[in-house]
């Protein structure tokens, strides 16, 4: 995937029911392009469907995890793009202290959750991360 893929999927992300118009107007590229890399990214398992979003509280059958990642140098804002194009991502966190940022990671299987894990690491500018598996919710009443 290269950086125009990542933004394409960004924008899905954002609204999966935006026009290949209005995307191929905000990516500043023809709408050919646009259906021509949805497919592709489509055919390659890449992006897998298309869905409604729940509020978290709602999704049923779902693993949460979060990784905490360490970024090379002055790499945060690349680093940040890649994440937003990566499908598993829900959520991106700058946070202080030991990791430069959390990552919010959804998947429907752990089969799922590890090839999450496995892109993430190829991506260039992070150096470290942990990742921790959502068991169990408790709540104040």
């Amino acid at each position: 995937m290269d950086s125009l893929d990542q933004q394409l999927i960004a924008l899905l992300r954002a609204d999966a029911r935006a026009s290949v118009a209005t995307l191929a107007q905000r990516l500043k590229v023809s709408r050919g392009t646009v259906t021509n890399r949805i497919k592709r990214l489509e055919d390659e398992g890449v992006i897998v469907g298309y869905t409604v979003r729940l509020r978290p509280d709602v999704q049923t059958e779902q693993i949460t995890a979060w990784t905490s990642i360490t970024v090379d140098g002055n790499q945060a804002r690349e680093v940040i793009s890649r994440l937003l194009g990566e499908p598993g991502v829900a959520a991106i966190h700058d946070t202080n202290g030991r990791w430069d940022l959390l990552a919010e990671l959804r998947s429907s299987s752990l089969n799922e959750l590890a090839a999450v894990l496995e892109r993430l690491r190829l991506i260039k500018g992070i150096s470290a991360t942990e990742t921790s598996i959502h068991l169990q919710t408790y709540k104040l009443t």
